[in-house]
């Protein structure tokens, strides 16, 4: 596996850990931390440029760590946070879903 795609994989989960870190000291609610993420969804799939430029799955890997880490905090329990391949597996079976 390429190296970035490695790093990539830590980035989201300490993303994931930082959002649950939030929650868990009241900064943020399950459902904030939520909203932001899927806002931010919105905002990369709306983009005219990722529409207009990028085919479907060029525009699920722009929707990807939203997508990810909204699942990681909808799914986290505590401190635990979901295996990257098992949120990744998430992202596969519900990208249909979502939007």
């Amino acid at each position: 596996m390429n190296v970035a795609n490695l790093q990539l994989q830590g980035l989201y989960l300490a993303f994931a850990a930082i959002n649950n870190a939030l929650v868990a000291k009241g900064l943020l609610t399950r459902e904030d931390v939520d909203r932001a993420l899927r806002l931010a969804e919105q905002m990369a799939l709306g983009d005219d440029r990722q529409v207009e430029h990028n085919p479907p799955p060029g525009r699920d890997a722009v929707a990807f760590p939203a997508r990810l880490l909204a699942l990681a905090n909808n799914s986290a329990s505590g401190e635990e946070i979901l295996p990257f391949s098992e949120l990744a597996r998430l992202v596969g079976q519900t990208k249909h879903l979502d939007v």
